[in-house]
């Protein structure tokens, strides 16, 4: 498996310094999250994407995919009632699509609870339909990109619409993509699930719905940093065999974002290394 550090840990860091550091404190990618770029992400120019790509080149650094995809622009939501807004969110999420091939990127992770809500007044069914149906055709167009497309679940205090892998693997397998999959957040699993995230991971890693994974203390801080143990975790994925990328997703850094990465990358190799030597 790889271990990769979602960008916006490192911000305001230049993305070429960005990849620098990663590499060299032991990452082997960077997940990106496309409002730190701009403004407007799903509409940079091809320079901006081959700079992007060139820097992750020149530094040996892999961009393996796309996450919090849509922050920005505002204004955007696959559950609203309005349909010219719904068909405008469909059309960004294509052209981050897009955004993540030209990157090189393979996994796009869809959190992003606030464009998710349920509007006033209206109920979770309705709601979750018109999620259904975005996801299937971001998911289908993700398909032909080479691209995957994952729901991410998110804890209840974060939104009301699918809060566990279960949740988001039957609305895969009700759409039938080959684009479209689910992942784990060990912070929102730790959550929302009922079970032991291990038990989680024994559950669905042989299933094939769960495709990604991102880690973070339940604390909302780093791995490591909190009362979460994550050898069980890394242990649930190696006997799985899991072999795609883990990615190291904090939201509090203390000191400082560039800390709380050194941390991590190196806490979880240490896992990886006890893990192997234990065979």
């Amino acid at each position: 498996m790889k271990i990769a550090l979602c960008n916006e840990v490192l911000q305001p860091m230049p993305f070429a310094m960005q990849c620098d550091f990663a590499r060299q404190v032991g990452y082997d990618g960077l997940e990106l999250a496309p409002f730190t770029f701009a403004d407007e992400p799903h509409l940079m120019i091809p320079a901006e994407r081959t700079a992007i790509r060139r820097a992750a080149r020149e530094a040996g650094i892999e961009i393996t995919g796309l996450h919090w995809l849509l922050l920005t622009p505002r204004g955007l939501s696959i559950t609203s009632s309005d349909e010219a807004v719904r068909n405008r969110t469909i059309e960004v999420l294509m052209r981050l699509v897009d955004l993540c091939h030209d990157l090189g990127g393979r996994i796009m992770v869809h959190g992003s609870p606030a464009q998710r809500a349920i509007p006033p007044g209206d109920t979770r069914e309705a709601a979750l339909a018109r999620a259904k149906d975005c996801f299937e055709r971001v998911g289908n167009y993700a398909a032909t990109a080479g691209v995957t497309y994952c729901i991410e679940p998110l804890a209840r205090a974060e939104t009301q619409l699918v809060n566990t892998v279960a949740e988001a693997a039957a609305i895969v397998d009700a759409i039938g993509s080959p684009g479209l999959r689910t992942m784990l957040d060990t912070s929102a699993a730790g959550r929302a699930e009922s079970e032991p995230i291990p038990a989680v991971l024994d559950r669905w890693l042989p299933t094939g719905r769960i495709a990604h994974i991102q880690v973070n203390d339940t604390n909302r801080r780093g791995p490591g940093e909190g009362a979460d143990r994550f050898a069980p975790v890394f242990a649930a994925l190696k006997r799985n065999g899991y072999d795609g990328v883990v990615a190291v997703e904090p939201f509090k850094y203390l000191p400082d974002g560039q800390a709380t990465a050194a941390r991590a990358v190196g806490y979880i190799r240490g896992i990886l290394e006890s893990l192997d030597a234990a065979g």
